[in-house]
């Protein structure tokens, strides 16, 4: 009973730091990677796609992606969803493909990144602490039903606590890691 909420809250806290890694991968830092265009959704045939499903993305040199759509009439519906992404993002198109070049970051622009990333980083802790939440809730009732003892309780509690404190270090050391490569110039 105690090791199946203690699994079940494992496995949401890991959920959540997941979800963090895709929160940063959306914020640029100046290099180019193709995951920045993760979340762009393209207009096909009336349904939204992903970029990924219509193009072939690749890195041109350290600041330049190209994307090269599989159907030439593609094109402009991919720029329109490159520039309605708020990625900052400027695309030129040369023929059948399509360069974005990564603007320089100032360093405004950095800070305000760093309070876009604290901010998510923010949002997963908290995520973790309302599932270290639900995990006590959940042994307090075993103990009100009499299915564990006070003992049992107080052994899941610091097991359920440790979880937490791990995957919030865990937050802690991507979020340093994110700051200090938005930092790097």
């Amino acid at each position: 009973m105690i090791n199946e909420i203690n699994d079940d809250a494992k496995e949401r806290m890991g959920k959540s730091v997941a979800s963090l890694d895709d929160a940063f991968k959306r914020v640029r830092t100046g290099r180019a990677h193709p995951s920045l265009l993760d979340g762009v959704m393209v207009s096909y045939y009336g349904s939204d796609t992903p970029l990924s499903q219509v193009a072939n993305i690749s890195v041109e040199d350290g600041r330049t992606l190209v994307v090269s759509p599989w159907e030439k009439p593609l094109i402009p519906d991919v720029e329109k969803a490159i520039l309605k992404s708020d990625l900052g993002l400027n695309p030129s198109t040369t023929g059948d493909l399509i360069r974005l070049p990564m603007p320089a970051l100032t360093e405004e622009t950095r800070k305000e990144l760093i309070k876009v990333v604290r901010g998510e980083a923010e949002n997963s802790r908290v995520a973790v602490r309302n599932i270290r939440r639900d995990a006590n809730s959940d042994l307090k009732e075993l103990l009100k039903e009499k299915e564990i003892s006070e003992d049992e309780e107080n052994r899941g509690l610091d097991g359920i606590q440790k979880l937490t404190d791990k995957f919030v270090s865990e937050i802690e050391a991507k979020l340093k890691t994110k700051e200090e490569d938005l930092m790097r110039v």
